[in-house]
């Protein structure tokens, strides 16, 4: 195979400042990849909107940039074939790779940092199969997660859990986060969990 020519589908390629979890606010390179294995309704990328972008290019593109860091995310970037591929070229670059994945599909080897969002909507999936292990986990309040968050936290080990409010229609829902976070967090003996919002809805930028 001829590496030079494959290609890739890319959302968007850009720079910007990480917006939530625990790498809040470090400067990072995001490569955004087309296509999913879910269909969250309240997802906020239109993941099938993506233009096929080679190896090269993408590889041209990023070292336009400045930051080190550089985030996979999507979609769901590990159904991408042959990512592999354009990881192990940019870790030959000497790049820090994390990327973000709803949890599904196993995490190629290459990546140096995982956040996890798995999704309460496909609940069931999460009993079937999973990752792991991650560096965090972030869960979306689309709902009651109580649950949800007792099943993750007991089958996905993260050294960090996170609740996220869902954005719809332009409002965020953090009372009802909040108070979840609280319930979850009166529990003796378990893990802690913590807030982490869209820093940069608010800060307004990418």
């Amino acid at each position: 195979m001829n590496q030079t020519e494959i290609n890739y589908r890319i959302v968007e390629i850009f720079e910007t400042l990480q917006g939530e979890g625990f790498n809040t606010g470090m400067p990072s390179i995001f490569i955004r990849f087309g296509k999913c294995n879910l269909a969250c309704p309240w997802c906020d990328t239109n993941y099938n909107q993506f233009e096929m972008m080679s190896l090269t290019a993408i590889l041209t593109k990023v070292a336009l940039f400045s930051a080190r860091n550089i985030i996979i995310t999507g979609g769901e970037p590990t159904i991408q074939p042959h990512i592999e591929i354009l990881l192990d070229a940019l870790k030959q670059q000497g790049y820090f790779l994390a990327i973000e994945t709803n949890g599904l599909k196993p995490v190629p080897p290459q990546i140096d940092y995982i956040a996890t969002s798995p999704k309460r909507l496909y609940q069931k999936n999460y009993l079937k199969h999973h990752i792991p292990t991650a560096n965090e986990v972030r869960i979306v309040v689309d709902g009651d997660v109580l649950d949800f968050c007792e099943q993750i936290e007991n089958s996905i080990q993260a050294q960090r859990y996170y609740l996220s409010p869902c954005e719809q229609n332009g409002e965020m829902n953090m009372l009802a986060t909040i108070t979840q976070l609280g319930r979850l967090n009166q529990r003796p003996n378990k893990p802690r969990w913590q807030l982490s919002i869209q820093t940069h809805k608010i800060a307004g930028i990418a």
